[in-house]
């Protein structure tokens, strides 16, 4: 079933309808918590996932480091997540258009006036939620443990 016509099946039995996007590239605990909340604030939690150009668009070289069909099967076996679409254009604006989401949520380095798609959610009756960051959690500072950059 495509994305759009899951989300409407959600809602047409009233489900509330959660959305989220990023790259997911090396998922870690900041991931985890952040989406298990996001599952907290409805019932049904769908995340746009990033491109493989998309990513690297966004990150530079050298990412993502997992393909995006790893990606995709990773964060769709997470047990909050209900589903997984994957977008290519550098923002999500177009697949929260086509998917009219009842909450948009983005992490803490976001405000709400400048989430991509908040005035879309919010002009259908939804609404933007941000998300404090858990502290030392981030791909970033993961990837450079791996290489071996600790500090």
């Amino acid at each position: 079933m495509q994305a759009k016509e899951q989300v409407l099946e959600w809602q047409s039995v009233g489900d509330v309808v959660v959305f989220t996007n990023g790259c997911f590239d090396v998922l870690h605990r900041g991931h985890i918590d952040y989406l298990t909340e996001a599952k907290t604030l409805g019932n049904k939690l769908i995340i746009g996932l990033n491109s493989d150009a998309s990513v690297l668009l966004l990150k530079g070289e050298g990412r993502p480091v997992q393909p995006e069909e790893d990606r995709a099967v990773i964060i769709d076996a997470l047990h909050v997540v209900d589903g997984v679409t994957i977008f290519s254009e550098e923002t999500p604006i177009e697949l929260i258009k086509e998917l009219k989401p009842d909450i948009l949520v983005k992490g803490g380095d976001y405000t709400e006036d400048s989430v991509v798609g908040a005035d879309e959610v919010r002009n259908n009756g939804g609404s933007v939620k941000i998300l404090p960051f858990r502290k030392g959690c981030g791909t970033t500072l993961l990837l450079k443990k791996i290489q071996g950059e600790r500090k």
